[in-house]
């Protein structure tokens, strides 16, 4: 099921005029800091511009992923991973987390030395990733067409169905006493004495004493609007699901060609690998020299294209005041169209791979606007020069499965806590402090 601003409001508490915290963004990151901020009793009302998971959050590819992590992030991972073998129960609606493993499997020697490395740096972090032969890659994906040289694959990896996680977690925030309002765009802030003192919203002021700001893919013309200067780009993700179709493989895997997903109804969601289109914007001038590197490493990857709904447009309103509609309010839900061209070449690629889903119906198509940083890795962290203000943000694609511990981390770092895992690479400051950004591992 994916979102539009044409889908029904779901949320619509009426709003108080003071709260504990604000959390902008009804995405995994924003509704899972909530989930935590709930249970220790701390007041939250989540301002949502559109709707709860209408972007990324209900339309990623439903991965819960240990495997391939940056290092850094591995360890919030792990805890997530933790966190949704319960979660379920603890939101009382079934999530759809299942632990049958991420496989991915190589064509070449190079990948394979990229996963025997990832195997030892697994070991640290006692995660069992286990290096496969190809006979044992054909073994668990009957029917797999390549001239594979193996693979790797974590079993206690998994998936979830993304369009029903997010709304349960939300519904459990509110019987906890959150308070969450869909089309109720943050339009900015108010300070006192240098500090966070409220937020704008289009329906209204809410006094509070800290502004957590997970928006997605919006963050970056957030924070521009209020001082701040966080480098981040979009990239256009075509994604298709299937009608009801043999079992292949349970749970995920991947090559160079398209990556795949069991879903609970007994279909697929598949996307082609390495495709992505980037909308020319003028953020794409403005933080140019620190994307550099990233876009020489992908350029292959990349198609550049003129045009689109992403935020931060050629079109885009930069500058508004407080009192008067913001861009959020112009385009509720990112609902970009899906690229013909990929599914096609996704059509193409599926059959040669795996003839026997090569003819089987796309029963529905989507596209989503995925957010990324320079170095692939987001942002969890308080903003020194704006005390009260935390951005969680930039999970550059892979924020849905590690979503709970981050929210965690957030709440966390929003209630003076140790966060419980060291977040040097994720400070903001990396961006500013002429520190050298490290792209991560590329698995």
């Amino acid at each position: 099921m994916i979102f539009s601003s044409e889908s029904p409001i779901t949320f619509d508490d009426e709003l108080t005029t003071e709260t504990d915290v604000v959390v902008i963004g009804g995405g995994i990151i924003g509704v899972s800091t909530a989930w935590y901020l709930t249970r220790a009793g701390v007041r939250v009302t989540i301002c949502e511009k559109g709707r709860i998971a209408g972007e990324q959050s209900s339309r990623n590819w439903g991965w819960v992923r240990q495997q391939g992590r940056d290092e850094a992030e591995l360890p919030i991972m792990i805890e997530s991973n933790q966190i949704w073998q319960t979660l379920s129960e603890e939101i009382g609606s079934d999530t759809g987390f299942r632990q049958y493993g991420v496989m991915y499997v190589a064509e070449s020697e190079r990948e394979m030395a990229e996963y025997r490395d990832w195997v030892e740096l697994a070991k640290h972090y006692d995660l069992k990733s286990i290096l496969l032969t190809a006979q044992e890659v054909q073994e668990q994906v009957h029917g797999f067409e390549g001239a594979w040289k193996g693979g790797v694959v974590t079993p206690s990896d998994g998936r979830a169905e993304p369009f029903i996680v997010v709304p349960a977690m939300a519904q459990g925030c509110q019987k906890r006493g959150a308070l969450i309002k869909e089309n109720c765009a943050v339009r900015g802030i108010s300070t006192q004495a240098g500090q966070i003192a409220g937020v704008i919203t289009e329906h209204g002021e809410i006094l509070c004493r800290a502004v957590v700001c997970a928006a997605g893919a919006w963050s970056s013309m957030f924070t521009g609007h209020v001082g701040l200067s966080f480098p981040q780009l979009t990239v256009k993700s075509t994604v298709a699901r299937t009608a009801k179709a043999p079992e292949g493989f349970l749970g995920n895997a991947a090559c160079e060609d398209f990556a795949m997903r069991r879903r609970q109804d007994g279909g697929y969601t598949l996307a082609p690998s390495g495709i992505h289109e980037h909308f020319v914007n003028r953020d794409s001038f403005r933080f140019f020299g620190v994307f550099l590197p990233n876009l020489v490493e992908s350029w292959s990857e990349t198609t550049l294209r003129l045009g689109g709904d992403a935020p931060g447009g050629w079109n885009a309103t930069r500058k508004w005041s407080d009192d008067e509609p913001s861009p959020f309010e112009t385009n509720r839900v990112l609902n970009p169209i899906p690229a013909e061209s990929t599914l096609g070449a996704l059509r193409e690629r599926l059959s040669r791979r795996l003839p026997a889903l090569g003819n089987i119906d796309f029963v529905e198509t989507w596209a989503g606007m995925i957010d990324t940083t320079p170095d692939v890795v987001p942002v969890m962290d308080q903003i020194s020069s704006l005390p009260g203000f935390y951005l969680a943000s930039g999970f550059s694609g892979h924020g849905f499965g590690i979503g709970p511990a981050a929210g965690r981390v957030m709440a966390d770092l929003v209630q003076g806590n140790s966060p419980g895992h060291d977040l040097t690479r994720f400070r903001f400051c990396r961006f500013s402090d002429g520190s050298k950004l490290d792209r991560g591992p590329s698995l």
